[in-house]
This record gives structure tokens, sequence and C-alpha cells, in this order.
């Protein structure tokens, strides 16, 4: 399940479930639907510069060491970028293994998960966009 946290017109960013045992977890989108080899260049240009703003977004939420990006694309055409925000004190979940041991973390409590999608959403509003509320 995805909830839009975050849009304008030609991204969005969503939550990604409601779940998560990371202090966050959301995932960067286009709102048409193309794949990185057709991505239009206008919006490959708007690229780099939103992850950028996704990055500093859900790394400024308290406890987070680093954010990893990453780009699965098995079985789905529709590019989308998960960031996955890597809780600190936990080096030994750097690189590939946050989304392989993330599920033997803790839940987060939901207040928290809410507070920090509405604290990403407002952030990346502050630079252009709407902030959506997430119910």
């Amino acid at each position: 399940m995805t909830e839009a946290l975050w849009s304008d017109d030609h991204w969005r960013l969503d939550a990604v479930g409601t779940e998560s045992r990371l202090p966050a977890v959301v995932m960067l989108q286009p709102r048409g639907h193309y794949d990185l080899s057709d991505l239009p260049a206008e919006r490959a240009a708007e690229l780099g510069p939103l992850l950028q703003r996704a990055e500093r977004a859900v790394r400024a939420l308290d406890g987070v060491a680093r954010v990893h990006v990453n780009r699965w694309g098995d079985g789905a055409a529709h590019l989308h970028f998960w960031l996955l925000a890597r809780p600190a004190g936990l080096m030994q979940l750097r690189g590939t293994f946050l989304p392989v041991w993330e599920e033997l973390l803790p839940p987060l409590p939901d207040g928290e998960r809410r507070e920090a999608h509405r604290r990403i959403a407002e952030a990346l509003a502050a630079e252009g966009g709407t902030a959506h509320t997430v119910p």
C-alpha cells in the first residue's frame, strides 16, 4: 500500500506500507508512466535534484544515520526509487543488508511513522510541490 506524502506536477513521493520497522521508507516516482530508459529529458533533469531533496528530508529525521536509495524494477515497468532510512547505531545494516534484515527490527510505533512522514512531506514542500495529509 502507498500513500502520497508529497507531489508536484511531475513527481510524487509515497509512504510505503504501514508496518515499517525503519525510521522511514518512501518511494519517489514520476507521475507519468515511464521507466528509466524512456524518461523524458525534462523529467531526467529533475530527477537528480529531486532525489537529493528527498534524501535530505529523510536524513533530517531523528535517529537516521544514512539513507539508502535503491531502484528495484523486477516485474514493474514504472520507474520508482526506494529511500530507506538506516537507523543510527546499526552499522550491521549497511549496504544491501538493510532491506534484508529490516524485518528483525521492532515495529515503529504508528505515531512515530506518521510524524516522520509529515516532516518529510513538509521538508519537500518547503522547496516546491504540495505536502499531503496522511490519515
